[in-house]
């Protein structure tokens, strides 16, 4: 009897250990994909941290160049404007010593008559001659150094168009370089905020797996 009692005693406790063994693995088998999805929800907001950081760096990058692109364009619109006055100012100058070189041509035409007049009415070394000839030398003196301030003045306006239109092309680089630089950084701030979505909705389910476990 007292064997009957031990052999029932040894099944029963048998029978319990299953059942707990059965639970304990269905439990582990239960709790294995949730965990798998805590996991899974702490990663992607890892991503989520890393990207929006990442967007934030391009982002400030790219402010740092348009603030450069605008002070370039800022120096080269100074450039150009200040080549524009040069340019104003050779023009100015050009029709100025083109005024008196044709002032000096007419009176070294005027000194040539009058010359020929006095040494045919007075003779070729007479004293009137000999005041037209000096000043027709002074005349012809003022007529040449005109010119040369001519030519001087063609070099100044040549070389300053040449700047200004480099500075334009500068401005006109700049103005594709800002614009640029601004899509790429109205692009990043798109991706700035679409990461800020995903590290909200990853945070959210995060949330919503730990009150399901």
């Amino acid at each position: 009897m007292k064997a009957e009692f031990l052999v029932r005693r040894g099944v029963l406790a048998i029978a319990f250990a299953g059942l707990f063994a059965g639970g304990a693995s269905a439990q582990s088998q239960d709790a294995t994909p949730q965990q798998q999805d805590l996991e899974n929800d702490k990663k992607d907001i890892r991503n989520d941290k890393k990207d929006l950081a990442k967007d934030r760096s391009d982002r400030q990058a790219d402010q740092r160049d348009i603030n450069h692109d605008k002070s370039d364009l800022s120096k080269d619109r100074v450039d150009r404007n200040a080549d524009q006055r040069d340019i104003n100012h050779d023009r100015a100058d050009l029709n100025k010593d083109r005024t008196d070189r044709n002032k000096d041509q007419r009176d070294i035409n005027k000194d040539k008559s009058q010359l020929a007049s006095d040494a045919h009415k007075y003779g070729a070394n007479s004293t009137q001659a000999q005041a037209d000839r000096q000043d027709l030398h002074a005349d012809r003196v003022d007529r040449n150094k005109d010119q040369r301030d001519i030519n001087h003045d063609r070099t100044d306006l040549n070389k300053d168009r040449t700047d200004r239109n480099a500075d334009q092309r500068d401005i006109n680089k700049d103005k594709k370089d800002l614009s640029r630089d601004r899509q790429d950084r109205n692009k990043d701030q798109k991706d700035i905020n679409k990461d800020k979505k995903d590290l909200h909705k990853d945070r959210k389910d995060l949330r919503h797996d730990k009150r399901g476990r």
